[in-house]
C-alpha cells in the first residue's frame, strides 16, 4: 500500500507477528518516469535481509518501462516481481495504469510478457475482477496470465467501480480459484486469522493477502484476539521510534501517526480520536495516548 507499507511500517509489523512473519510486498513503485530509480522508488524498495524472500510491485501502462523496471527490481534482490493491475485510485487507473489495464487487456498482456521475458524470478501478477459490474474480465486475465507464464495471481474480490465500497465477491474468487492453473492468493474483507483460514479452506485460494486490514489490527499476523489500551500506546510509541530511526521529518513522522491512530482510536470514545487527529506535533500525539492509557485499562 503506498504511503503505508514503507520499511519502517514492515518491520513495525514483523516485531508484532514475532514468528508468523507474512510474505511482505513493497509499496507500489512507479514506472511513469523513463529513471526508475527516483529518489522516490530508491527509498520505497529498501528492505532488510530478514524480510526476505520479499516481492517488489510495479505499476505503469508502458510495457519496455515495465521491463526495465523489473529488471532492475530482480538485480535489487527481489525474490519476486508483480505487476498492479488492481489498484483503483483515479489518478492511477485512469491513466491505464492499475485497474485501469482491466480496460487494455491487450496491452496488460503486451506488458505480462515483456516483463517474463526479462525475468528469472518469478512474476506475479494482482488484479480486480473487471472495471466494473459490466465489464467483468477476470476470466480472460486469468486465461492471459497463465499463457504469460505469471506464476501466482492475487485476486480482489471488487470491481475498479467498487473501490472498497461493499463486500469483496469471494464466490468469484473460488471460481477462479477452481478453474486456475497457477495459484490464487484472495483479497478483501480479511481481518483476522480466523477469516483467512476461512478463505482458504471454503474458496480453494492457496493464501490471503491482507492489505488495509493491518492497521486496524497490526497483531493481525500474530493472531491476536483482544488488543489492551496498553498493547495500543505501547504500539504507537514504538512506530514513533522506528519512524524516526529511518530519518523522516517531523511532518512525515505526524503523518504516519496520526494513519496508524485513526484506526486503533476506532474502540476508544470519538472525542479521544479527534484529540488525537487535531494534535500538531509529535509530542502532543504521544502526550494523548499516555494520556488515555492512563484512564482506561482495556478496550
Amino acid at each position: 500500500m503506498e504511503g503505508v507499507t514503507d520499511l519502517p511500517f514492515r518491520r513495525f509489523i514483523r516485531e508484532l507477528s514475532k514468528d508468523k512473519q507474512p510474505l511482505f510486498v513493497s509499496e507500489f513503485l512507479s514506472t511513469g518516469s523513463s529513471l526508475f530509480l527516483t529518489p522516490i522508488n530508491t527509498r520505497a524498495i529498501r528492505f532488510d535481509k530478514e524480510e526476505e524472500p520479499f516481492c517488489m510491485q510495479l505499476f505503469g501502462h508502458n510495457a519496455e518501462r515495465l521491463a526495465a523496471a523489473a529488471l532492475q527490481a530482480q538485480e535489487l534482490g527481489a525474490a519476486f516481481v508483480e505487476l498492479n493491475a488492481g489498484c483503483p485510485a483515479p489518478k492511477i487507473a485512469n491513466k491505464g495504469s492499475g485497474s485501469g489495464l482491466l480496460r487494455d487487456l491487450p496491452n496488460l498482456q503486451k506488458i505480462l510478457q515483456s516483463m517474463k521475458t526479462v525475468l528469472k524470478v518469478p512474476l506475479f501478477l494482482k488484479s480486480r475482477l473487471g472495471w466494473d459490474e459490466n465489464s467483468i474480465v477476470i476470466n480472460e486475465v486469468l486465461e492471459i496470465a497463465e499463457g504469460c507464464g505469471v506464476e501466482q495471481l492475487t485476486l480482489h474480490g471488487r470491481t475498479k467501480v467498487q473501490g472498497y465500497k461493499g463486500l469483496a465477491n469471494w464466490d468469484a474468487i473460488g471460481e477462479i480459484a477452481a478453474k486456475a492453473k497457477i495459484p490464487i492468493i484472495g483479497n478483501g474483507d480479511i481481518d483476522s486469522m480466523e477469516k483467512a483460514l476461512n478463505a482458504i479452506n471454503l474458496y480453494g485460494v492457496k493464501g490471503v493477502a491482507i492489505g488495509r486490514a493491518v492497521l486496524r489490527n497490526p497483531w493481525i499476523f500474530a493472531g491476536t484476539k483482544k488488543i489492551t489500551a496498553l498493547d495500543a500506546c505501547n504500539a504507537i510509541f514504538r512506530y514513533e521510534k522506528l519512524l524516526r530511526a529511518d530519518s523522516l521529518r517531523e511532518g512525515q513522522i505526524i503523518g504516519r501517526l496520526k494513519q496508524l491512530s485513526a484506526r486503533l482510536c476506532l474502540e476508544f470514545s470519538p472525542d479521544f480520536r479527534l484529540k488525537v487527529l487535531r494534535s500538531e506535533s509529535v509530542c502532543e500525539i504521544l502526550d494523548n495516548w499516555g494520556a488515555q492509557h492512563r484512564s482506561r485499562q482495556a478496550f
